[in-house]
């Protein structure tokens, strides 16, 4: 089947991304499967094409608009669902280290036959929740970077990833629309982490009206060995 890619293409090069033929074809078969699974399987709301390239995919590669991808070694993606942003970074920029975790099995399953199917090395989806993985110490403080588009509020979010992130590191937030409420609420939670909110970009996706923004939080001091809290705590009493 013919897909017309020009929208990833533009989007890619605004991005200063360029793909070969092999990492646009990951990014088709991708999508196929994606489509085809999600008959059986909830993972996404969205299985038009052209909208999958823009709210999936060209959405997961933003945040090249925050840090240099290519100094970047190893990331880990939390509550990754359906594989975003985990996949299409690992796609776009091959040599990273990826590790996406999700509390699904189903979803790990799916996954796990998604690299295979891509050929992808160097990345692995774990089953399991946030809180229980951050104290495994091969997880804890290992990753250059923790990204996530889970949507819950930022102090949560701050709890259940700033403990991957090592020192010197960033956490990044993908959310919608205005969050500076948001994360002037999460000031705190993220400094008792370890962290500090660096920067918040806003941007619009192609060819869209849909505003979108990335809250940067460099990791600046080790996590305290009480947090994250026990599972569900993060999400019902955020650090305020």
């Amino acid at each position: 089947m013919g897909y017309d890619l020009s929208i990833l293409e533009q989007g890619c090069a605004q991005l200063d991304i360029s793909l070969d033929d092999i990492q646009k074809k990951q990014f088709t078969d991708f999508y196929e499967f994606l489509v085809e699974k999600n008959k059986v399987m909830n993972l996404t709301g969205i299985t038009d094409f052209q909208e999958v390239l823009v709210k999936h995919f060209l959405d997961s590669l933003s945040c090249v608009k925050a840090l240099d991808m290519k100094k970047i070694k190893s990331i880990i993606d939390v509550g990754t669902g359906a594989g975003f942003p985990g996949v299409p970074l690992k796609i776009a920029f091959p040599h990273l280290e990826a590790c996406l975790l999700d509390s699904l099995k189903k979803r790990v399953n799916f996954l796990e036959e998604t690299f295979r199917l891509l050929d992808l090395e160097d990345i692995k989806a774990v089953h399991g929740r946030a809180e229980e993985y951050a104290r495994n110490k091969d997880y804890r403080e290992s990753f250059d970077l923790c990204v996530s588009r889970a949507v819950s509020n930022l102090a949560t979010l701050a709890e259940y990833c700033l403990p991957y992130v090592k020192k010197g590191g960033y956490f990044i937030s993908y959310k919608s629309g205005a969050v500076k409420e948001e994360a002037q609420q999460a000031e705190k939670a993220v400094k008792v982490l370890g962290g500090k909110i660096k920067d918040i970009i806003y941007f619009s996706l192609p060819d869209s009206e849909i505003q979108r923004s990335l809250v940067v939080i460099e990791k600046i001091s080790p996590c305290p060995g009480r947090y994250p809290r026990k599972a569900g705590t993060p999400q019902k009493e955020p650090i305020l």
